[in-house]
Parts: structure tokens; sequence; C-alpha cells
């Protein structure tokens, strides 16, 4: 009886604080949402000229993101491995 209450009591918290950080979003298509920052046009600007880059694309996903760009790369093939992992344990244990 006590863990269903905390689990309620850990489920309405967790509902609250979801509520307050959807209540302080800002409003779609204002002007001053960070997504219309000067990161944009900074990088369409001074890209080729920074970079060296023809591809404001490659330039950004090479350059500008490149350690982030690597860790997505790293969390693909570790995931992958994971899962071929498993599936190998798997069909090893039921004689396959």
């Amino acid at each position: 009886m006590i863990r269903k209450i905390g689990l309620a009591v850990c489920l309405v918290f967790i509902l609250y604080v979801l509520l307050i950080v959807a209540a302080e979003q800002p409003l779609f298509g204002d002007k001053n949402n960070p997504v219309h920052n000067q990161t944009s046009y900074r990088y369409i600007e001074e890209g080729p000229e920074e970079t060296g880059a023809v591809n404001i694309v490659a330039a950004v996903i090479l350059d500008y993101r490149a350690f982030d760009t690597l860790g997505e790369a790293i969390v693909l093939f570790v995931s992958i491995g994971a899962t071929s992992a498993v599936l190998i344990a798997n069909a090893d244990r039921q004689g396959r």
C-alpha cells in the first residue's frame, strides 16, 4: 500500500514538473524563440570563409558539429553491436 502511495506521489511530481516545463516554453512562431538566434545566420554568412567548405551542410556537420556527429555515430554503432550480441546469444541459447 505504501509503495502505491509513493508511486502515485512520484508520478504526480513528475507530471507537475512536465506541466511547468511545458508552460515555460515560448509561443510557436514568436520571433524571440531561441530557434531564431544568430547561429544559423553566422553559419550561412561566415561558414564558407571559416571552414573553407563549399557546401554549407558539409561545413556544419564536419567542422562546427564534428564532435556531436562523432558521438551520434558511436552511439549508433554501439547499439547495433549490442543488439547483434543479444540476438546471437539468444540464438545460441535456443540451439540454432
